[in-house]
């Protein structure tokens, strides 16, 4: 009886999932199960049953009667085993090791420790690393204020996870993607634990490119080098959609579409099909003040945004962060403890709550235009308010990045690592 509940379980949570199906374009379809769906569901999410209930309850008949024979016939099948011992039995003899047995964590070729490079019998070194990136670049890597961070975080034994953040835009401009992309891969390296690379950001929105066949270039080439230099790292880029905070104003959309012709959200959605992307950032309500026209305040485009990226299922491409700089002010961060519990509900907890983003990046200290120094945090890591609230997020850590230049330090490396450890699950180390 046990065996037959678990069958069903298994059963009904397999057809739960495919309760979401092609869009049915008429309430009058047998197969619609839009009367499933909340009424504020925007119109374009849809609902189609790939097997209505009816159904559903004659397959679970048909695999579970009889005791379920023919879930028990529909077994796998025997595995096919070859004996190289067997007169006629052909077994190749040209793969890969020395055909002795080892144990666990005992280097293939004797000598040769772990992370280091093996030599063969006679000497001479037989091991050259795929991706190009050699013990030397690593070395120079290692020095430099990025490359100390990341050994410092590691230290810390905080459980923080590390990227590397760069701007690869200028240096594609200016014909030198190859040699920037082997110098941000070396650091990458460098450092057991690093998850990835950061390329780019605002891509589309500033100045860097005029046309989108240029933008498409520089990501396909930008990714096909980290993907042959740094093999198993994740790649990420940040940018905005201002169409996305218009929601279904047709009027704001056409405007958006106008002023901002780089950011086609379908172009952006390409990057992610083709792989070329495994996590975007996107600016999380951004320019409220551009939507005034159309009675659009930052709350709504922020709901507008995160409705559409669910709508588009990015996130099964690629993983979603909101990216937020509105929690830092000149000095420090200026809200009292209610309008920073405000704060974070609004950007941080509803995009996590609604299943939009996966992560939030937040920009904690920055320098303007004009030179001064933006924080979140207090001068010299002074308590404030904002800082305070922050902290008590303790749940959702693991959730939470921001970017951190080691070559500009509030106080020092360790000081700045071990204060950003008590709010950040994640941080992007950036490396000129």
């Amino acid at each position: 009886m046990r065996l037959r509940l678990r069958q069903l379980f298994v059963i009904g949570l397999a057809l739960s999932l495919l309760g979401i199906g092609v869009p049915a374009w008429s309430q009058d379809d047998p197969r619609s199960c839009n009367d499933l769906m909340a009424d504020d569901t925007p119109a374009y999410v849809v609902c189609r049953w790939m097997a209505t209930p009816e159904e559903a309850a004659d397959i679970a008949r048909f695999w579970l009667d009889n005791d379920g024979q023919n879930m028990i016939d529909a077994g796998p099948m025997d595995s096919i085993m070859v004996d190289c011992t067997e007169p006629g039995a052909e077994c190749p003899t040209d793969s890969e090791g020395d055909g002795e047995m080892h144990d666990v964590g005992d280097p293939d070729v004797e000598g040769a420790d772990d992370g280091g490079t093996p030599e063969c019998q006679n000497g001479e070194q037989c091991f050259v690393d795929p991706t190009g990136i050699t013990a030397a670049d690593k070395s120079a890597a290692q020095e430099t204020p990025a490359g100390q961070a990341a050994k410092a975080v590691a230290e810390t034994k905080t459980n923080t996870r590390i990227w590397i953040e760069t701007e690869l835009a200028d240096d594609f401009k200016a014909g030198k993607l190859a040699e920037a992309a082997k110098k941000i891969a070396a650091l990458a390296a460098a450092q057991p634990g690093v998850v990835g690379i950061r390329f780019t950001s605002q891509l589309g929105f500033n100045q860097t490119f005029t046309t989108a066949e240029e933008i498409d270039k520089f990501v396909a080439e930008a990714s096909t080098a980290l993907r042959t230099l740094a093999p198993g790292k994740k790649l990420a880029a940040h940018t905005v959609v201002p169409l996305f905070g218009c929601g279904a104003n047709d009027a704001c959309k056409a405007e958006m579409t106008k002023k901002y012709p780089l950011l086609d959200p379908e172009r952006i959605g390409a990057w992610l099909a083709k792989g070329q992307i495994d996590q975007l950032a996107l600016d999380n309500g951004h320019m409220a003040a551009e939507y005034a026209t159309w009675k659009i305040d930052a709350a709504k485009a922020q709901r507008n945004q995160w409705i559409q990226v669910r709508a588009r299922a990015w996130d099964a491409f690629a993983q979603i962060a909101a990216e937020d700089a509105s929690f830092a002010a000149v000095g420090a961060a200026q809200l009292n403890a209610e309008q920073a519990a405000k704060a974070i509900t609004e950007r941080i907890a509803a995009p996590l709550q609604d299943d939009a983003a996966e992560t939030v990046t937040l920009w904690t200290r920055w320098k303007d235009s004009q030179g001064q120094v933006n924080r979140v945090h207090g001068e010299k890591w002074a308590a404030n308010a904002t800082w305070d609230q922050l902290k008590k997020l303790g749940t959702v850590r693991a959730r939470l990045a921001t970017i951190y230049d080691p070559a500009n330090p509030e106080v020092d490396v360790a000081t700045d690592l071990k204060n950003l450890s008590e709010v950040f699950g994640q941080v992007y180390l950036h490396a000129a």
